[in-house]
């Protein structure tokens, strides 16, 4: 996050789950998001999701190159796949790094 904006995109551990994503729809530019709620749809050769707002706030930009081609989502979630910013307005709520890597292993079984 970089003056209250941040760059919003899925985890490299939910890229792999959603498999080959063939579309993507993106919360337009000014849309406001609420935390932890669906804004959008990734759509998968075997599942349908939503990118979640990780906070509250308005859309600055979108990616909208990534529409065209949705792969780079799951080809490259951490560098890429980042399909849009947000100017945050209110980030209660919103999990770490290190408490998302907690609920990740907790989820998938692992609790080293």
């Amino acid at each position: 996050m970089d003056k209250g904006n941040a760059t919003v995109g899925i985890t490299a551990f939910a890229a792999k789950t959603l498999g080959d994503v063939v579309h993507l729809r993106l919360p337009e530019v000014r849309t406001w998001v609420e935390a932890g709620e669906s804004c959008g749809e990734i759509r998968s050769l075997t599942s349908v999701s939503g990118p979640y707002a990780p906070a509250s706030g308005a859309v600055l930009e979108v990616d909208t190159a990534q529409a065209d081609d949705p792969g780079v989502v799951d080809a490259a979630p951490r560098t890429v796949g980042r399909p849009f910013r947000l100017r945050v307005e209110n980030i209660a709520g919103a999990l770490s790094a290190d408490a998302h890597a907690a609920h990740r292993a907790h989820t998938q079984g692992d609790r080293r």
